[in-house]
């Protein structure tokens, strides 16, 4: 027989950025506790608003299985001696509730086994319970305490509603006793609600107007906000954060729509967007949607039905006005002051102690960029243009507005050079030089920027590795992870075919301080590359993900320009599902060791020079055809061309080994046989190194 099972614990309101975690703790918690005690269950569900975590277990049965009880006591020499129990021995008896005699041996110790009837579920529920209270209470680090009592949590729980079946469990915490009652909506059903059974749980709150289920009450909240957006004739902002965190402060969503005066449009979207977002935790609407033409309208979600909804409007409004009031006089303030202006005051603020000032750091940044532009064979303006940019690009940071909404760094940097006069290419680069900032996220539009972003991203991994500051396995506290991705995303999106190496090594010799040496650039290369593997294995192409194989087979090669690697790693991908790609890798191993064998056995390895004189077996000959007729293409860029040209090698080295011993007794013979291998084995790793894939 099997019941289901509900726990709910009802609480003062919670703060939104623990509703989700402690719902998914509390049915965590309950998922092992049962599981671990042998109890199998079905369906799982977990509810949660600001007033209530509750979680729903369905068929779990009402009896524990039988339990197979096995114990291991002290050793025998120290349970028996002179054939007497010791007080050790009888104290292991006493401790498993039977005689001494009772007790076995096994591998040298007391041992004591029987089978027991598995206890009533009901009667496991408290310590599962108490167990799962433990975790959660991990997830918070300050807790309250209330009343007289010693419990705490986030929040004072007020109320302890569980049942099996039909029947109350005998739970206990938080000094309550669990019960049938839960309470719906606060305003609109604060009776208490008696529960029948754990099924009829999400109705009746539903009828209380409280939507428990997290997920349906997003989805209500996403639909009414569009709905709202709709009807006047817009487009509403919607973020998954915002979503969350709103649906985590109401339990029956109203959306309403209000409005800000029409004068504040004149502010940058994206300060009216954090203003009203951020401080509000309101949606903005748009007029169209791609969100670039920003209306007055807002839309917010309220926790009730109100009989007078131009009154709650009236105070959204009032509410934002002010907000809205201070963003422009911050965005008055600082336009007041040319961006140059600002710049001056990076000098107090410290980037690292070691690396001096974020207008130090600025000015590498801005000799950097000006170089890698170089290097890509930028146009005279376009590395003035890149160099300004640079020299402005952190500037932004002692501005009232940034200091305000620190999220805002970088576009408003970029907004007052637009409106200042600078050219797009400058103030589109200092907008956008923080991209990307997380995966999914664009990189720069522009060169410009593209440049300025790599020399920010390179400084920084370049100052910290130098100082011996680069990241562990648990914390990377200045983002270098994201900012090597950062790299490399530029680099292969951007198709710019910069050397890697080179670039870090001028990063790192402009550091004020630290180990500025080949061998710090080697770490730090590494450590990019790495980024690489974890950015590309595993990537969908073409319908299939790109192994770990492939990536090697580049990898071993040693490139040094990421946009390379890529385009020989796409090839590799194209070329492993030919039916020619197995077979050659497995000759190519081969080659290798024979190879290898070869220069231990004569103490060097082969030269690689062919006497076609000496080709003297139609295998041998063929063999040679095919390898002259390849390394004649080795002008060739393209790689997927190229490795599908390999292919050609698949039969000609097949019947080589077929018809012929390499290792002849002629030494002449056996020497340009060896050689004509290593020209097979050299073509096997232009492109990449056909050894490391699966054949």
């Amino acid at each position: 027989m099997s019941r289901t099972l509900l726990i709910e614990v009802g609480t003062e309101d919670l703060p939104a950025r623990y509703v989700l975690p402690l719902a998914d703790a509390l049915r965590d918690g309950i998922i092992q506790g049962l599981s671990s005690r042998g109890l199998a269950m079905g369906e799982v569900l977990r509810y949660a608003t600001p007033r209530r975590l509750a979680v729903l277990v369905t068929a779990v049965p009402e009896q524990q299985p039988d339990q197979q009880i096995v114990r291991s006591g002290p050793a025998l020499k120290a349970a028996v001696k002179d054939g007497q129990p010791t007080p050790a021995g009888l104290g292991f008896a006493k401790s498993c509730g039977v005689d001494f005699g009772a007790l076995g041996e096994r591998d040298g110790k007391l041992h004591f086994e029987k089978r027991a009837p598995g206890a009533a579920t009901a009667d496991l529920l408290q310590a599962i319970f108490t167990d799962t209270l433990k975790q959660m209470d991990q997830l918070v680090p300050k807790r309250m305490r209330w009343g007289s009592g010693e419990a705490t949590f986030v929040r004072p729980v007020t109320w302890l509603a569980a049942l099996f079946g039909t029947d109350v469990p005998p739970l206990q915490a938080f000094g309550l006793t669990a019960d049938r009652i839960t309470y719906g909506h606060r305003f609109h059903a604060p009776l208490a609600i008696t529960l029948d059974s754990p099924e009829s749980y999400a109705e009746r709150l539903f009828k209380a107007k409280v939507i428990a289920d997290p997920e349906a009450r997003k989805t209500h909240i996403a639909e009414q906000i569009n709905a709202e957006a709709q009807a006047l004739g817009g487009h509403a902002r919607v973020t998954e954060d915002l979503l969350d965190e709103v649906a985590a402060l109401v339990e029956w969503p109203v959306a309403i729509t209000g409005h800000f005066e029409a004068r504040f449009l004149e502010l940058p979207p994206e300060v009216i967007v954090a203003t009203v977002e951020t401080n509000q935790r309101y949606f903005t609407v748009f007029e169209d949607a791609g969100q670039t033409r920003l209306t007055s309208a807002f839309i917010t979600v309220i926790n009730i039905e109100s009989r007078d909804v131009t009154q709650v409007v009236a105070g959204n409004e009032r509410v934002v006005r002010p907000r809205l009031s201070d963003a422009a006089f911050f965005f008055d303030q600082d336009r007041a002051i040319a961006l140059d202006v600002h710049a001056q005051g990076l000098a107090r603020i410290t980037f690292q102690q070691a690396l001096g000032t974020v207008a130090d750091k600025q000015a590498r940044i801005a000799t950097l960029a000006a170089a890698l532009a170089r290097d890509t064979g930028a146009s005279d303006q376009r590395v003035a243009d890149v160099q300004r940019a640079a020299a402005l690009c952190k500037a932004d940071l002692v501005t009232k507005m940034v200091f305000e909404f620190p999220e805002l760094q970088g576009l408003m940097g970029g907004d007052y050079a637009r409106r200042s006069g600078a050219p797009e290419s400058v103030w589109r680069a200092i907008r956008e030089h923080y991209l990307p900032t997380q995966q999914g996220t664009p990189i720069p539009s522009t060169a410009e920027g593209q440049m300025v972003a790599l020399a920010d991203k390179l400084d920084s991994l370049a100052g910290i590795f130098a100082i011996g500051q680069k990241p562990t396995a648990s914390k990377d506290p200045y983002a270098l992870r994201r900012a090597a991705l950062g790299v490399l995303r530029i680099l292969i999106e951007g198709d710019w075919s910069l050397d890697l190496s080179q670039a870090l090594q001028l990063a790192l010799d402009a550091q004020p301080a630290g180990d500025r040496s080949p061998k710090t650039r080697a770490e730090l290369l590494d450590f990019i590359l790495e980024r690489l593997r974890a950015y590309r294995v595993g990537a969908m192409v073409d319908g299939r993900a790109i192994t770990p194989e492939a990536f090697e087979a580049v990898r071993t090669l040693g490139g040094t320009r990421p946009l390379d690697l890529e385009h020989r790693l796409q090839a590799v991908h194209q070329f492993v599902v030919l039916p020619a790609a197995p077979h050659l890798a497995a000759a190519n191993k081969r080659i290798r060791n024979v190879l290898r064998q070869a220069a231990e056995r004569d103490g060097h390895a082969p030269d690689g020079k062919v006497d076609p004189q000496r080709l003297t077996h139609t295998s041998e000959q063929a063999l040679w055809t095919t390898v002259e007729a390849l390394e004649q293409r080795k002008g060739n860029t393209d790689y997927a061309e190229r490795l599908l040209d390999l292919a050609n090698l698949r039969d000609p080295v097949d019947d080589f080994f077929e018809a012929v011993m390499v290792n002849d007794d002629d030494a002449a013979i056996r020497q340009n046989r060896l050689a004509l291998l290593t020209r097979v084995d050299a073509l096997c790793r232009e492109v990449a190194d056909i050894s490391q894939l699966p054949g």
